[in-house]
């Protein structure tokens, strides 16, 4: 259950909206990178010191997703100095102390490239929306961090929920019986591929064998989502051939060191993305269109207590 009070957090004046709650004042709609973005900051610190939370939880995880040619709002999607730069630690249910949760907010108020829910169970939660939009949710009423957030300058406004709460679609356990699934498209296929998504649009692929399960299964990150496909193709000029004329296709391959990328693509690109793979030892394109995307298996990794937790 999302938490009781819900608090809409900006720095636009409810005098200046229409009938319809559309904004039509002068305030900009990006961060200012200075004292309105620290006002932000602070209240939530207000919220969360008002319920008592000095931790949280990241939840559904993301980054931009990468486009062919196309560069992140930021380098390293503005999490450098509080990730690696393999996301480690950036995952789903990870725990992280109240000072990093507020520098995660910046990343997102200045829309660098990562997004992700900030929750405490039900007691708390910091959803980040477009144009500086902050939803902060209490079992608390916090009234005196409302009368702090308005000394601040901005505005807490009491609303229903968070338009930002998750809509988890069903998904399944990689529990033993996933696993033995998986084993038995290894037995009549030889080879698979494996996309592991810990972080949506951060993806990491494996190829499948019956020799190198095992190993595989034992690296994937906290409650990531296991897709499996039917392996790449050793005809790479065929894949680049049955490209469809146009809409965007995720391009996956696999080069001559044993790395395997991904990017999306679309028609205008493909003679550019022909020069990128030529010397790939594999590939395979797939569908961007929900009812085309249907892969072999697919389901998410429990905690280690066995409970699905992750919200895919």
């Amino acid at each position: 259950m999302p938490p009781a009070f819900v608090y809409r957090i900006t720095k636009y004046d409810p005098a200046d909206r229409d009938e319809h709650g559309g904004y039509r004042g002068a305030e900009d709609t990006v961060s200012d990178h200075g004292p309105v973005e620290a006002a932000y900051l602070d209240a939530i610190s207000a919220f969360a010191e008002a319920t008592g939370i000095d931790r949280l939880e990241i939840r559904e995880p993301s980054v931009a997703q990468a486009h062919f040619g196309a560069r992140p709002a930021a380098e390293g999607h503005g999490l450098g100095g509080l990730f690696p730069a393999d996301l480690t630690g950036y995952h789903d249910g990870a725990e992280i102390p109240l000072a990093v949760a507020l520098e995660l907010t910046r990343v997102m108020l200045r829309e660098q490239g990562a997004w992700c829910r900030l929750e405490t169970g039900d007691a708390f939660a910091v959803h980040v929306g477009w144009d500086q939009y902050v939803y902060v949710g209490s079992d608390r009423p916090c009234a005196e961090a409302v009368a702090r957030t308005r000394e601040l300058g901005l505005f807490a406004e009491r609303i229903g929920d968070s338009p930002y709460l998750a809509e988890p679609e069903v998904t399944e356990a990689a529990d033993e019986g996933f696993w033995t699934s998986v084993r038995a498209e290894l037995v009549a296929r030889r080879g698979l591929l494996l996309e592991e998504t810990p972080v949506v649009n951060a993806t990491r692929w494996h190829r499948l064998t019956t020799e190198n399960l095992d190993a595989v299964r034992a690296g994937l990150g906290p409650r990531a989502l296991l897709t499996v496909w039917p392996d790449l193709r050793p005809d790479v000029g065929a894949v680049l051939s049955a490209l469809p004329s146009e809409w965007h296709v995720e391009f996956v391959w696999e080069t001559q060191e044993g790395t395997i990328r991904d990017v999306i693509v679309d028609e205008t690109e493909y003679e550019e993305l022909a020069a990128l793979v030529a010397d790939a030892r594999a590939a395979c394109a797939l569908s961007l269109y929900t009812d085309e995307r249907t892969p072999l298996l697919q389901a998410a990794l429990p905690d280690g207590d066995g409970v699905l937790r992750a919200r895919w």
